[in-house]
């Protein structure tokens, strides 16, 4: 596995004012023909006892789960926020391994900590858990108290814990997927659960799960309100939580990015105050996401994609058509571009043909 390609220090969650890690690393290369394969054992020493969940604000999929439920039991836990596009990308493992070794022994736990401050609203964490289709119990952590008790730093993240409720071992980010894998088949094997075969799962994902094309992937995630944004290149700069209108330089730097029309730029958002407002963004990368939201629940605001000044055809993502057309609906990631080769620089524009959007990052893959 090459290193990470990013860290970003995130501050002023809407949540609380918390440091955190957002991990993005190119993993190895997790193809069928490695399926069948098994990794050398892992080192697996004691880092602490499994802290409590009693912080959790409510369950989905599952009653509380307390440390009585879980004795004797191998954890798997995943903190994850339903919007990260990392962790959509390592979600269809971490399902595949709730599924194989659920009769084994294994209980995979979610714990959803909210990035953004609409990802609180457990109505938007419960369609999320319904669109991934994912089965397993998910504590829901709006308050950090779960996150704290691991002293977790990073979306998404891991944690094995073994039949004794020591953690054994974590993971922060995407990838690794084969060695997460066989840590699980150890801990299975320490409890003496028969019956584990030493195979690794084999998934085929697409849509936003489908893993990122590393080797042209240029672009890193984008955060469009004051608190973390960087490269914002609109004539005259930003002015924080206030109105004002913003218009495109004629030419954009690579990852630089600018809005255009009336817009007024909060800590985690931009939020488009009248109608024909636009962002554009000079990017490189296979896909194109961007996160966003109406900025009163229950409105609809229409957008249009341009890529080099062109309906995307052939390179729309799966919340456009090919003339570039789509609406805003909920708060949740929109895959907007997912391009056909060559992968080179391009300008991604996007024009909102409604007011009443907030428009929150970009991420790509």
């Amino acid at each position: 596995m090459v290193g990470a390609t990013r860290v970003i220090l995130a501050a002023a969650i809407a949540v609380g004012v918390i440091a955190v890690v957002t991990l993005n690393q190119i993993p190895e290369q997790d193809g069928n023909p490695l399926s069948q394969m098994t990794l050398a054992a892992v080192d697996l020493p004691v880092g602490g006892k499994l802290p409590s969940l009693r912080g959790a604000t409510s369950w989905l999929n599952s009653q509380p789960l307390t440390e009585a439920d879980l004795r004797g039991k191998v954890l798997l836990f995943n903190f994850w926020t339903y919007t990260c596009i990392n962790w959509m990308r390592q979600s269809p493992y971490v399902s595949a391994w709730a599924e194989k070794y659920r009769d084994r022994g294994l209980v995979v736990i979610g714990v959803h900590t909210p990035e953004f401050g609409f990802e609180a609203n457990v109505d938007n964490v419960r369609r999320a858990v319904s669109g991934f289709e994912i089965n397993y119990p998910v504590a829901i952590d709006s308050d950090y108290a779960v996150w704290r008790a691991f002293n977790n730093r990073a979306w998404p993240a891991l944690y094995f814990v073994d039949a004794r409720g020591r953690i054994r071992h974590h993971h922060f980010g995407e990838g690794d997927y084969q060695q997460s894998e066989t840590v699980i088949q150890q801990l299975l094997a320490e409890a003496g659960m028969g019956g584990v075969d030493n195979e690794l799962v084999s998934v085929d994902a697409d849509g936003t799960q489908a893993q990122a094309d590393w080797g042209t992937l240029k672009s890193p995630e984008t955060y469009v309100g004051y608190a973390r944004a960087v490269n914002f290149a609109s004539l005259g700069g930003g002015i924080a939580n206030r109105r004002r209108a913003y218009a495109v330089p004629a030419t954009l730097k690579l990852n630089h990015w600018a809005l255009s029309g009336n817009w007024t730029v909060t800590a985690e958002a931009a939020v488009l105050s009248e109608l024909d407002g636009r962002i554009v963004y000079r990017f490189q990368a296979r896909d194109l996401h961007l996160v966003m939201g109406p900025s009163v629940p229950g409105a609809l605001a229409r957008f249009r994609v341009r890529i080099d000044g062109q309906p995307p055809g052939a390179a729309h993502g799966i919340d456009v058509d090919d003339e570039g057309n789509g609406k805003v609906s909920e708060q949740r990631l929109y895959q907007l571009i997912r391009q056909p080769a060559p992968i080179v620089e391009r300008t991604f524009e996007i024009e909102f043909l409604d007011a009443g959007v907030a428009v929150f990052s970009f991420t790509f893959g």
